[in-house]
């Protein structure tokens, strides 16, 4: 299964944009043009499935620094409209999800300010067209049944919960079971806390790690698993090495806690602990773990990771990439001209250069349909 198109309407400074996405996706731009915004859009995507959808939104302000800023058309409804397109491609299925969100109408219950979802919408399309197998309309919720028609669900959602992730909890439906499954495995690394008191810097209980934490937290426990479980750390040696000037990672056999150090060429007899590690080393082992992880995600977001890095660990972060991208979709935000070059090279890509056009976020070149100008046929 592969993530294939993104849409977001009126969230923040994404106007209206849909985009066609591949196998790795770079977008390159200058502060201010929206790049976090497009990130963003993904992951409350995932926290729909989730069932947080609402929570994140409230804890980026609520709905009135989330909605569109900007002038709306005459009539048209204060609402964010996310939507993606998952193609199981083994199944010859496609899976089509639409959420809305809007804010309380007047005299209605809830908090001022809380995000409201109006409306989701779940469609499959087996090659004959999509079929609507989950609709819901304020509170209400109507499921395909068995014999085709759409059938009201037995529970009433809040307007601060998720159809999606009601129905996928309960496992009324095996298509929505499936889409939700697929998207909550997604990984989304937007900055690793390298301060004294980070999570990287400490020893982490000795469990068998498949997949690092979003907040890096068990990346001891991760590398740990590549060296034991899988026996396997050439890759990683190899990145370690080359960006970090031929330093070796040293990876102590785990019993209660598991622990990681860096034995440096100018000081061969001596291990640093990651206490001792610079905010840049500390950071690209975290990437590290997060794309040569045992056991890879469906797709990898990451935003700016160039952040704190010497330049010279740009061209290594990309060898990175490209290895993980064998497995994951990737995806990038980035302000790096030299990150994005290394990618294209590595990857055979276009980088999505973001603009800013008539004050909404947009990808230069693109065309309303999301491919780009030279992409048409």
């Amino acid at each position: 299964m592969r993530l294939v198109s993104l849409s977001a309407h009126q969230y923040r400074s994404l106007r209206a944009i849909r985009m066609e996405l591949g196998g790795v996706s770079l977008f390159i731009g200058a502060n201010g043009v929206g790049k976090s915004n497009l990130y963003r859009a993904l992951q409350l995507v995932q926290a729909a499935v989730r069932g947080t959808f609402a929570h994140e939104i409230a804890a980026e302000g609520g709905m009135m620094q989330a909605l569109w800023a900007g002038p709306r058309r005459k009539h048209e409804a204060a609402r964010i409209v996310l939507s993606v397109e998952i193609a199981d491609e083994e199944r010859g299925l496609t899976f089509d999800y639409r959420i809305e969100a809007g804010l309380r109408p007047p005299l209605a219950a809830g908090f001022v300010f809380e995000p409201q979802v109006k409306e989701e919408c779940f469609r499959v399309d087996t090659g004959r067209g999509p079929v609507v197998m989950m609709e819901r309309k304020g509170a209400s919720i109507s499921l395909r049944g068995e014999r085709g028609r759409m059938v009201p669900f037995d529970e009433t959602v809040l307007t601060s919960e998720t159809a999606v992730s009601l129905i996928a909890r309960g496992g009324v439906s095996p298509e929505v079971t499936t889409f939700c499954r697929f998207i909550d495995q997604w990984r989304f690394f937007h900055g690793f806390r390298t301060d004294a008191g980070s999570p990287l810097r400490f020893p982490c209980l000795a469990v068998t790690a498949p997949l690092l934490d979003e907040d890096g937290a068990n990346l001891a426990a991760v590398l740990a698993t590549l060296s034991v479980t899988r026996g396997d750390t050439v890759e990683l040696d190899r990145a370690v090495a080359d960006a970090l000037s031929g330093a070796r990672l040293v990876l102590p056999e785990p019993d209660s806690d598991a622990s990681f150090g860096l034995a440096l060429p100018e000081f061969p007899q001596r291990v640093f602990s990651a206490r001792e590690l610079s905010d840049g080393q500390l950071r690209f082992l975290a990437l590290a773990g997060a794309l040569l992880s045992y056991r890879q995600p469906p797709l990898i977001a990451l935003n700016e990771p160039e952040t704190s890095l010497h330049p010279d660990m740009l061209e290594p972060l990309a060898d990175l990439i490209a290895k993980a991208a064998e497995k994951s979709q990737v995806w990038i935000v980035t302000h790096s001209e030299r990150l994005a070059e290394a990618v294209r090279q590595r990857c055979g890509l276009r980088p999505l250069r973001v603009i800013r056009q008539d004050g909404a976020t947009w990808i230069e070149g693109m065309r309303l349909t999301g491919l780009m100008a030279d992409e048409d046929d």
